[in-house]
């Protein structure tokens, strides 16, 4: 009788212990990541899919040209290094690029971008981190 309560505790602990998406196969532990959906993206096939669609449409109606003093549209590349908190917030690490203009009007931008389901890792929310090359 001890034996069968031994082994039913055990079998208990065991299931009410397990996390979401994390898979256990020998010595091998996978844990699934998911990543953030922006608004709007919420019943999407391919959320990656639209999450980079919704990123670009973002870049081109929030991003300003900056002008030099001739009136011209200043251009550059630019590489950012951002991650989605986990409440959901964008939070920009480092925007290095060759023209001091272009890297402030790429913060500014990525200033305005709305809050987001944040992503999980194992079934808990959890911060993913970004690098986005962008020619402007």
């Amino acid at each position: 009788m001890k034996k069968l309560m031994f082994c039913f505790f055990l079998l208990t602990g065991t299931f009410l212990f397990a996390q979401n998406d994390v898979e256990v196969k020998g010595n091998t532990v996978t844990v699934k990541e998911k990543a953030p959906v922006w608004p709007g993206c919420e019943s999407s096939e391919d959320p990656k899919k639209c999450f980079n669609q919704k990123l670009m449409e973002h870049v081109k109606s929030n991003y300003k040209y900056p002008r030099n003093n001739k009136g011209e549209f200043i251009r550059g590349k630019v590489v950012v290094k951002m991650h989605i908190d986990e409440e959901g917030k964008t939070v920009i690490n480092t925007v290095k690029g060759d023209k001091k203009e272009v890297i402030a009007a790429v913060k500014e931008m990525l200033k305005k971008m709305p809050k987001m389901k944040p992503g999980t890792r194992g079934g808990k929310p959890t911060k993913i981190s970004y690098t986005l090359p962008l020619n402007l």
